[in-house]
Parts: C-alpha cells; structure tokens; sequence
C-alpha cells in the first residue's frame, strides 16, 4: 500500500529554503522523494544550504537559485527554468518572507513598501508562472506561509499582519478560482517557532513567551514543516482554500 505522504515524482519549488521553517520543509519534502529546488536570497545561503542537504543524504535531488522576488520577470524565469529542467512543477511553497514590529509613528513608506514587496507581491509573482505551468499539466498545489498575526493582529508592525491578511486573502480566492483546474491552494499560518530569530532572544525572554502558549513552548520548524507536507499530500487531496495554524493554540 502507498504510503499517502509518499510525494515520489513530485517536483516543487520552496521560497526561503534556505534556514528555519523553509529548510526543514525543503528537507521533509526530499525525505518523502520529491525533486524540490529552493529559492535563497543569495548565492551563498543557497550554496551553504545545498551542501547542508547533500551531506545527509546524496542521493536526493536538490537544486537552488537565487532569483529576486520581488522583480516579477526574474520569478518567472525562475519558475520556468523548474519546467524546463525537470518537465513539471507539482508544488509551490511561498515562505519567502520578513516582520517587522516597528512602531506606526516611527514607519516609513520604505519600510511598508518593503514587506508589501516581499511577502505580498512576491507571492503573486510566483504564483502566476507557476498556476499556468499546473493548469498545463491538469493540476498542482501552492502553499503560502502566513502567520499567527493574519488571525491576531499585533500590537506593532501593523504591515507584517496587514501582508500576512493578504497572503490569507490570495490563498482563499485562488483556492475558489483554480479549483477548477484541480490545482489547491492553502495556507500554513505558524505561531512563535524556534527560527533562528527566535534562538537569537534572550532566555528570560523565550520564556515569558512561551508562557503566554498554552502549549506551553515554541514550535519546533519541522512542527511546522509537517503541515506543508501534509498539504501537498494525497492525504489533503480534498482540503483547499485552508489556513492551518500550527502555533500550540497561541491565538487564543
């Protein structure tokens, strides 16, 4: 009997895969034989990351680029080099992206501009090349990485949470509009997760964090990293247009 998480044949492509949540899904995703090539910000956390991937298993078919995602023709072209080498793209995960908790009377439009561009637009710039190449092919999936904040909100930052409610935007519409071309579309909205930002916070700090989780800790980024590889699962062949939230009930 097949092994339902079995993604053999598969090809995907994952934003930030480099370190942290991106990483370990990158690598849960290869453990369960699919072909995955990662997007890193650049050429050297790409390298670092490929050779990370290679020393513990050799045999898994792992590439890297490094597109900007932010410009909609390098993403495409990025995209397309996907098809070009490995013949399809079965998996999209978009989990590129940066926060910011800067107060509102300290914001610049440069800021706001900034993680507009990056976790909104990007994701659109990616999903486009890609939902053409899975209608082509009869079907796909896009995962999109939210947040916790898409639900909460957050006392500072506001354009973290405001990207994340359009990122939940873009999931739930796609889901209903490419339904049709059998290609799903969800969400993975983690909570606190011990990213490297996270391990870079005091103790005393992750602490008081983690008390306010009624799970009582962080997140673990392969935690997180099983709900994308459940999504691009046969075993979520019928969920689509979902926010899944993987944060130990944070939010409430």
């Amino acid at each position: 009997m097949k092994n339902p998480l079995d993604l053999t044949g598969k090809v995907a492509v994952v934003t930030g895969g480099t370190r942290g949540i991106g990483f370990e899904v990158v690598r849960k995703y290869l453990q369960n034989g699919a072909k995955v090539v990662l997007f890193g910000s650049r050429q050297e956390s790409v390298d670092k990351a490929l050779a990370k991937l290679k020393a513990e298993n050799e045999t898994w078919e792992v590439d890297g680029l490094y597109p900007d995602l932010t410009n909609a023709q390098e993403v495409e072209k990025a995209i397309l080099s996907v098809k070009e080498k490995f013949g399809r793209l079965d998996i999209l995960v978009n989990n590129a992206g940066i926060s910011q908790n800067t107060p509102l009377y300290q914001y610049t439009i440069e800021e706001f501009d900034q993680i507009i561009d990056l976790n909104v637009k990007a994701v659109f710039y990616a999903i486009l090349p890609a939902a053409k190449i899975m209608k082509e092919q009869g079907g796909g999936c896009i995962i999109n990485t939210s947040s916790m904040v898409s639900i909460s909100g957050q006392p500072a930052g506001v354009g973290y949470p405001a990207s994340k409610f359009a990122v939940n935007g873009i999931t739930i519409s796609l889901a209903r509009e490419l339904g049709k071309d059998h290609i799903r579309v969800n969400a993975v909205a983690p909570g606190v997760t011990k990213t490297d930002m996270v391990a870079s916070l005091p103790e005393e700090m992750v602490a008081r964090i983690s008390a306010q989780i009624p799970y009582g800790r962080p997140g673990e980024p392969a935690e997180v990293a099983d709900a994308f590889l459940f999504l691009a699962s046969d075993l979520a062949s019928y969920v689509t247009g979902e926010i899944l939230s993987v944060d130990g009930a944070a939010k409430s």
